[in-house]
């Protein structure tokens, strides 16, 4: 009779031991599905998959465009040597060449060509694993095809890498040749290749560090939960690199981690480095940390104003321009400023508002175009009347001078009538013209809309000879956006 009894206990503990058993990955499971409820996986997956396909043609399209250059470049260098002595070194660099150049443009369009070593990016890394953790869970779709252009997109940056390093190999190379020979202004070329090349590249890096809205949000959900952290810990690319803490018996962790030295012994050492140097050991090593920090200092600040960063990047030796290495659209700059005149016998108050937009042709230096909207405010408080008093076309430069102050320039036309039809500004007796001279102010803003505030006097050296005369004076404030 005991036994029934004995039974009858056991089976609710192997229940329990079961429930216990199986309740984490219910749990994970669950947690899972309530984040996949909140975000869409294959919109996800698409707005993945045209960035990365974006960045790829535009990494290859440049990658192709600078290798070109750059075999033009030398072609002509080593056409100029077939007609002297070492014609016959020539024609074998000539072959060489067109062999090497042709190599990795063939790896550029091949995207069968795979590079086994790839070189860390953090955000493609993180979009690339959550996009193997979405398939793992068992959703296809896009996020399959988003998944290849990931590792697509890594492997034509390594490739970028690869390109990199043959090109700055070339250089040097050139560098002895060219001195010798006296062509400093082809050496000078390739040189600004190779750093333009190198930028651009960092700029596309740059871009995988914003994120979109929906990139953003699923990456902040799926960090929250355990099971998504294990699986990146065990199949990012960093994990391959260098084991992520994670389960100390884990063999591949413990052998990643074995001879690295801990924090401990690390002071231990320096300890007994400092005791041996005597009473004055502190005070030197306190010295030579602080000639170090200045150093590094130093060294950073000649980067930054270089126009580098904390990359193994070669420092130019020229002065970059920055706006380069971005699109045509990066380089507009949107802009609206408003100038009121005051009354004479001849117009009332106006107001001109005006809507601009600027191309940066470089850090110091913009030129842009216009239009603005005359609007009449009346002759006085006493008579005051919103009415249309013509429209104008503008052109202008600015030229950063020094800090915040830049010298502005510009020719504008002025239409100061009121008019009903389009054919009446065909019209150009009644056009005034205004050439324009002067100074403004830059004043940073740091608000959602405006950029920045741009505050303008300028002199009309034209405005003399119109007739009626007006104001020689101009005063504008402006916002770009």
């Amino acid at each position: 009779m005991p036994q029934p009894k004995r039974t009858f206990l056991l089976r609710p503990l192997v229940l329990i031991c079961i429930l216990l058993f199986f309740s984490p990955i219910l749990f994970s499971q669950t947690n899972i599905d309530t984040i996949l409820h909140k975000i869409d996986p294959q919109k996800l997956a698409a707005t993945i998959s045209a960035k990365a396909d974006k960045l790829e043609k535009q990494l290859v399209e440049k990658s192709m465009q600078t290798l070109n250059s750059l075999q033009r470049k030398e072609e002509k260098i080593y056409k100029k040597l077939l007609g002297g002595k070492d014609s016959l070194m020539a024609k074998m660099k000539l072959d060489e060449i067109k062999d090497k150049y042709s190599g990795l443009k063939s790896k550029l369009t091949n995207p069968a060509i795979i590079s086994q070593a790839k070189q860390y990016i953090p955000n493609l890394d993180s979009l690339s694993t959550s996009l193997k953790f979405l398939q793992q869970s068992g959703i296809g779709g896009k996020v399959t095809g988003a998944l290849a252009k990931t590792e697509s997109l890594k492997d034509k940056f390594q490739q970028a890498e690869e390109i990199k390093k043959f090109i700055k190999e070339r250089k040097e190379q050139l560098k002895v040749q060219l001195e010798k020979l006296g062509m400093v202004k082809q050496l000078k070329k390739i040189n600004k290749e190779v750093y333009y090349y190198s930028a651009q590249v960092k700029e596309y890096k740059e871009i995988l560090k914003d994120p979109k809205k929906i990139e953003k949000k699923a990456l902040e959900l799926l960090s929250k939960t355990k099971v998504w952290k294990n699986f990146f810990a065990r199949n990012s690319m960093l994990a391959s690199l260098f084991r992520m803490p994670g389960n100390p018996d884990e063999p591949l962790n413990m052998a990643s981690l074995a001879g690295l030295q801990t924090r401990t012994q690390v002071n231990n050492l320096i300890q007994q480095q400092l005791q041996s140097a005597g009473p004055n050991g502190m005070e030197q090593f306190r010295q030579n940390v602080n000639e170090a920090q200045a150093q590094l200092s130093m060294l950073k600040d000649k980067i930054m104003k270089a126009g580098g960063s904390s990359s193994n990047d070669e420092l130019p030796d020229f002065k970059p321009n920055n706006q380069k290495t971005k699109s045509f659209l990066e380089r507009l700059e949107y802009g609206t400023n408003i100038q009121t005149q005051k009354a004479s016998n001849f117009f009332p108050v106006t107001s001109d508002i005006a809507l601009s937009v600027g191309y940066k042709l470089n850090d110091k230096s913009i030129i842009g175009v216009g239009s603005s909207i005359k609007m009449g405010l009346g002759q006085g408080w006493q008579r005051i009347k919103v009415t249309s008093e013509g429209v104008g076309l503008r052109s202008f430069v600015d030229y950063k001078l020094k800090g915040s102050f830049w010298i502005s320039g510009g020719y504008e036309m002025n239409y100061r009538s009121a008019f009903n039809r389009v054919e009446q500004l065909q019209d150009f007796t009644a056009w005034q013209q205004s050439g324009l001279i002067g100074v403004s102010k830059v004043i940073s803003m740091k608000t959602k809309l405006f950029k920045k505030t741009n505050i303008k006097l300028l002199w009309d050296f034209m405005s003399y000879r119109q007739v009626p005369v007006t104001q020689p004076i101009v005063f504008r404030v402006g916002y770009s956006f």
